[in-house]
């Protein structure tokens, strides 16, 4: 089977759509729900991320989240996952593992690497 880029693309422009209006967040544990990610898991936040259009790249379409280097911590505590939510908090767009645990402290900054948010292509067949 195979798929034209605009089928995974709409999936990813959601994602796109949200750049520079959706929020950040870094958390303790993964978030299932927006109030976890923007609440009870929260240890910090960068707000109007900036996110790329979707692109190829090896067997995927792919957004890239850009890094992070003025991310405000919130609370104190050991970041393991981050969260992409809409700007109006009302959606849970995506999440995933830090690449290594972090601790962090109220008031400092947090620093996150560019995140690749991909959709699998199926091998094509014939």
């Amino acid at each position: 089977m195979k798929l034209d880029n605009t089928i995974y693309d709409g999936g990813l422009s959601v994602l796109t759509g949200e750049s520079g209006t959706a929020d950040l967040y870094v958390c303790s544990q993964e978030p299932t729900t927006v109030a976890q990610a923007n609440a009870t898991y929260k240890l910090g936040t960068k707000t109007d991320i900036t996110i790329s259009s979707p692109a190829d790249a090896t067997g995927v379409r792919q957004v890239v989240v850009s890094a992070i280097t003025d991310g405000v911590v919130d609370t104190t505590g050991t970041v393991t996952y981050w969260a992409v939510v809409n700007a109006a908090a009302t959606v849970l767009l995506a999440t995933g593992t830090t690449v290594a645990s972090v601790a962090v402290t109220s008031g400092n900054v947090f620093t996150l690497d560019a995140i690749n948010i991909s959709l699998q292509k199926p091998p094509t067949t014939v």
